[in-house]
């Protein structure tokens, strides 16, 4: 029998969560018709992003661990602990429900025990707080140790920075079409619709809402005035240096955001091709496309299996956003702390090199590559470059004059900003001799 408790649904998502099943956006979009949907997606995307907290906070709280095959209910507790700690439900509501979802998980012997801890946790709770102010960083900001461990290494003049900023609800960037509408112009437009925006700070065709929406309440979204699409990510059209008559390629266009910039930004190109592995989302490609009016080759292969695809012709830019650890866009994807292991590194940086690799060789003389991930972490971003260009005699990285970033080996490095609409983002531009 399907729950329809939405406390026992959060519970069973992030136990599949944490047994690497899925991701948040494919666990609740099954739930969009759901009348609770907002309620579930708060309580899931809060759980998430601050597990670990919550976690050490159940440990302090329960006599014995649970077992491994009680996992839902150890979720439970933690959905239950967050509403506790982060939600404006009255106490005794948020217990009361998080008790009436053990029905719908069929454990009754645990009603007695999640009652017990969450009213327990209310009583203890400055000992509680006593307890984490003392605690690891890693507990403090709610973190995978291993990412803490390497942040402080890598990024350490940064370190609480970028957590603190992992932890906050992202903010909703729109993309302007300045074939069609300035941002200014499109921020007044807004303004008239009782709808607040600033203008980006590094891109300069974003706009950051004051508070998210759903894209059908944006006068012009199905004009195709604008486009949901973070702020860092607009930098690629002007990083490419675009011009009429251009072939260019974006290796691993879904959901096709960058490509539709390309398009926007130049509309005389010779041809555009919008690659993805996912022939599922390769279909989200197209709606964009169709949404703004835009045609480009559509492609679904893997990029790194150049004879499967390529036909010898050569492209004058490529757009390789490689695949990655995500961890430059936790606080969209809170997942990632629950997903992410410090073991999937490995074979993710021999992915990016691998795809690197294979596009290079369909990259005319005098053309540009510019290789970009959505990580914070070396390993995938200046690491994979410099070990590339080490290897590659025809291989040149270019500089890139900006007052954005942190400038480091053969790229420039954006962390996930509270001051801007920007996620950690990695950009190296490689000319190709």
């Amino acid at each position: 029998m399907i729950p329809t408790n939405i406390r026992a649904i959060a519970a069973i998502i992030l136990s599949d969560l944490l047994k690497g099943n899925g991701s948040l956006t494919t666990h609740l979009s099954k739930h969009k018709t759901s009348k609770d949907y907002a309620l579930l997606q708060e309580i899931c995307f809060g759980s998430c992003r601050w597990f670990h907290l919550l976690e050490f906070e159940l440990s302090l709280l329960l006599k014995r661990p649970l077992k491994k095959k009680d996992s839902d209910i150890r979720c439970l507790l933690i959905i239950g602990l967050y509403q506790l700690r982060e939600l404006s439900i009255a106490d005794y509501a948020a217990i009361n429900e998080t008790v009436s979802a053990i029905g719908e998980l069929h454990k009754p012997w645990a009603k007695g025990l999640v009652n017990a801890v969450l009213r327990n946790y209310q009583r203890q709770s400055e000992m509680v707080k006593d307890c984490v102010a003392k605690a690891d960083l890693s507990v403090r900001m709610s973190h995978p140790k291993w990412i803490v461990d390497k942040l402080a290494t890598q990024q350490s003049n940064h370190l609480e920075e970028i957590l603190t900023n992992n932890n906050q609800r992202p903010p909703m960037t729109l993309r302007a079409n300045t074939r069609k509408s300035s941002p200014s112009e499109i921020q007044k437009s807004l303004e008239e619709a009782d709808i607040q925006a600033t203008l980006g700070q590094i891109a300069k065709t974003a706009l950051t809402l004051t508070k998210p929406m759903s894209v059908e309440k944006l006068p012009g979204f199905n004009e195709g005035l604008l486009s949901v699409q973070d702020e860092a990510s607009q930098l690629v059209p002007d990083l490419l240096q675009l011009k009429p008559g251009l072939r260019v390629l974006d290796a691993c266009a879904a959901p096709g955001g960058k490509t539709c910039h390309i398009l926007e930004s130049e509309r005389s190109l010779s041809e555009c091709v919008a690659m993805d592995i996912s022939s599922e989302r390769l279909k989200k490609i197209k709606e964009n496309l169709f949404r703004l009016h835009f045609k480009a080759t559509l492609l679904s292969a893997d990029a790194s299996d150049t004879d499967s695809w390529w036909d010898g012709n050569g492209f004058d830019r490529i757009l390789l956003d490689a695949p990655c650890s995500a961890t430059g866009v936790i606080r969209r994807h809170p997942d990632i702390k629950l997903l992410r292991k410090e073991s999937d590194l490995s074979s993710l940086q021999h992915s990016q090199k691998s795809l690197l690799e294979s596009l290079w060789a369909c990259l005319k003389p005098g053309g540009l590559l510019l290789y970009t991930t959505c990580s914070v972490l070396k390993e995938e971003n200046q690491d994979v470059v410099s070990a590339f260009l080490e290897s590659t005699d025809n291989a040149k990285y270019e500089g890139i004059a900006a007052d954005w970033g942190v400038e480091c080996d053969n790229g420039r490095q954006l962390l996930p900003s509270a001051n801007t609409g920007s996620d950690g983002f990695f950009f190296s531009l490689l000319v190709k001799r």
